[in-house]
């Protein structure tokens, strides 16, 4: 990571391959101590960025419903 973007700017692809590839290398086990806290600290702020686009993104999510008088509509998708 010679030059590591920002994360807020990250789509959620880019922001998963980074946070894929940081715990390869922490599973990896060759990182000296320091380094592996700042990649921890970095992973850890990936998933939080990844989470919130996922949950930006299912509240955009619409499903189809068929109404009384079978017309087809839209409506939110429930959460979890």
């Amino acid at each position: 990571m010679a030059e590591e973007q920002s994360i807020s700017a990250m789509s959620f692809e880019t922001a998963l391959a980074e946070l894929e590839k940081i715990v390869s290398k922490l599973e990896g086990g060759e990182v000296a101590l320091e380094k592996s806290i700042s990649l921890y600290e970095r992973g850890d702020a990936l998933r939080e960025h990844c989470s919130a686009k996922l949950k930006e993104a299912k509240l955009k999510v619409e499903k189809i419903v068929v109404g009384t008088d079978s017309r087809l509509t839209t409506e939110p998708a429930e959460l979890e």
